[in-house]
């Protein structure tokens, strides 16, 4: 050790040069290759898609513990809110649960300091000359747009969180232990991140890198959030603030919809299970290759054989829009009365075919989503050919519409109902309904499900709102946002669910309008129970099972129409027809309002403490 020592000290001379062959912060930020080199780091944190390998942070929740939400339920106890704070800092104990909870961010400031640091040395890059006046505007405007996409992602979970527009310095401790800055300033600074990305960022900076749209398209989902969440989570205190926001996820969404790029022309289930990008209405495209080892197992889970833990309820079920355009207690269409999926994928909206297999399986719930694969890969569960590598394993190669216009179109058309029913907003008109809503239902059909018979629903009309009685049920009324009392924002609400099954979206609609108290069975029992299932025609389905076995007696439940319930005893399989009931189903431990907000983890607060600062807990933990 001391001979290496005394050479360090001999050539301490050539020590201070700087490599020539390795990057560092001295000789990093000299181009704008190197600039782009640093963002392209973070696309994999910020767009997602179907992750990778058998990653599921930010992915749909179609396997392991699903999507925390109203849609879907399981076998046994459904899953629960935190019971109590956390020790771990960023919930590493908790391996993904903690994500779909919230459908958020953790408590992690890494990424903001990153994107701190780039605002910092594109200001170097411009004063020497490293960077043209254009390119400065560009990359700086990216670098404020994925500073407000991180913040907005942490403030969804926690609230009020520390506020740094700076790199923050390693001897800083007041800096570095501040306490939290109000959610309406942090984003405050947020909203005025997104505007300067919106007006600086390129239109195109190739394809599936961000760019203007794409910046504003994720910027009017967070000003969407943050606008509903103090209309129905902070009240009238907030109300110029809400306005703002609300009014921003509109003009945001308007820059899109003005730039005539972007349509409605490819069926639903190609969006999801093509492997390069089709049609005109995903605004970035995240594709797959084995070539390059970036590869997935989503469609696996897909496949008709993997099992998905969680499946869709019968909650889910009754919220899909027949094909008239009414909710199934009102239509009119043939056959409507009827629960079997196969009836249902065909006088239902087409998405419900395009999302579930149109005949029951041995999920929890007995409906299965192949939302997430093409049309080919479910068919090798029962054809008795090889399956691909692509449909198994975390082999698979189908890309994901990270951002798309449906949901710009869908933001947009909730906010303006939003601005119009509490902050004096001009009233939603046809046009309106026309540009949103009906235009996400002229989608065209795929040539499979225009064979089984499957048709496009009919428009909105504004002057005749479906009037749905689940609207008004007793299981809306909870103790933040009551009731639904606009039919229109109603069906605003149910495209979204209709629209978004498993993408991660419906945990954080059901936060931001006050709505978790649904996922309860006790106050919503529609969660406990499944699809429609004929144990008797089971042996005639393109995929057959058999689940009334001597193993299942006193284990296979069914619930008829009305209500009452039947269980296998051995001898009465012809009266097994009705609704799924989980098995061993239970209902989740009680939600309460602090569960729409996370806990700051012990492991934060003893930080603090040890270093003589303190950080305020969040309400009710």
């Amino acid at each position: 050790m001391t001979i290496a020592l005394l050479s360090l000290v001999s050539c301490s001379d050539y020590l201070d040069r700087p490599s020539k062959t390795q990057m560092d912060d001295g000789n990093f930020w000299t181009s704008e290759a190197n600039v782009r080199l640093f963002v392209n780091g973070g696309y994999s944190n910020y767009f997602v898609g179907y992750n990778q390998s058998w990653g599921q942070q930010y992915a749909p929740g179609v396997y392991s513990s699903g999507e925390f939400s109203d849609d879907g339920s399981n076998n046994n106890k459904q899953s629960s809110g935190l019971l109590a704070v956390p020790a771990d800092n960023w919930y590493r104990a908790e391996g993904v649960y903690w994500l779909y909870r919230t459908g958020a961010g953790p408590w992690n400031f890494g990424w903001v300091r990153k994107w701190n640091l780039l605002i910092d040395r594109l200001a170097t890059m411009k004063e020497n000359g490293s960077l043209t006046d254009e390119e400065y505007n560009h990359w700086n405007g990216v670098a404020h747009f994925l500073r407000g996409f991180e913040y907005s992602r942490i403030v969804e979970s926690f609230g009020d969180v520390p506020y740094y527009d700076h790199v923050v310095a390693s001897t800083d401790f007041d800096d570095q232990y501040k306490e939290r800055d109000p959610r309406t300033m942090v984003m405050t600074k947020v909203m005025e991140d997104f505007d300067y990305a919106v007006a600086n960022i390129r239109n195109d900076d190739g394809t599936n890198y961000i760019n203007k749209y794409v910046a504003a398209a994720f910027a009017s989902r967070f000003m969407l959030f943050e606008g509903t969440w103090y209309k129905y989570h902070q009240g009238s205190g907030t109300d110029a603030l809400a306005k703002q926001f609300l009014g921003k996820a509109v003009s945001y969404a308007e820059t899109i919809m003005n730039s005539g790029k972007y349509k409605f022309d490819v069926d639903f289930r190609s969006l999801f299970g093509s492997e390069k990008q089709v049609g005109s209405e995903a605004l970035m495209f995240r594709e797959y290759s084995i070539e390059l080892s970036r590869t997935h197992c989503f469609a696996s889970y897909s496949n008709l054989d993997e099992g998905q833990t969680r499946s869709a309820n019968l909650s889910y079920l009754k919220s899909f829009i027949c094909k008239d355009g009414k909710p199934y207690s009102s239509s009119t269409v043939e056959n409507v009365d009827s629960w079997r999926l196969q009836d249902m994928a065909l006088t239902r909206d087409p998405r419900f075919e395009a999302t579930f297999w149109d005949e029951p399986t041995t999920s929890s719930t007995g409906i299965y989503c192949t939302k997430f694969i093409d049309r080919e890969g479910p068919k090798y569960a029962y054809n008795g050919v090889t399956r691909p590598a692509k449909y198994g394993s975390m082999t698979n190669t189908n890309g994901f519409p990270v951002i798309r216009y449906a949901e710009v179109v869908l933001n947009w058309i909730e906010a303006k109902c939003e601005l119009n029913l509490s902050y004096g907003g001009a009233a939603v008109t046809q046009t309106d309904l026309d540009k949103s809503i009906n235009a996400i239902r002229t989608r065209p059909l795929d040539a499979e499900a225009i064979a089984k018979g499957v048709e496009k629903t009919a428009p909105l009309q504004l002057n005749n709102l479906p009037n749905d009685p689940l609207r008004t049920a007793s299981s809306e009324v909870n103790t933040l946002a009551g009731v639904v009392s606009s039919p229109l924002l109603w069906e605003i609400r149910r495209e979204r669910r209709m629209e978004f099954f498993l993408e991660q979206v419906r945990v954080l609609d059901i936060r931001r309008w006050g709505k978790l108290e649904l996922m309860q069975g006790s106050n919503n029992p529609d969660v406990l129970v499944g699809a429609w299932v004929d144990f008797n025609e089971t042996p005639n389905l393109k995929k057959p099972f058999n689940l009334l076995t001597a193993a299942n007696i006193g284990k296979i439940i069914v619930q008829k129409l009305d209500g009452t319930t039947v269980t296998y005893n051995g001898t009465n399989a012809a009266d097994m027809i009705g609704f799924k009931i989980p098995m061993n189903v239970q209902d989740r431990d009680p939600l309460q309002v602090r569960n729409y907000l996370e806990p700051i983890c012990t492991d934060v607060l003893n930080q603090y403490a040890d270093r003589g600062y303190t950080i305020t807990q969040n309400p009710g933990w």
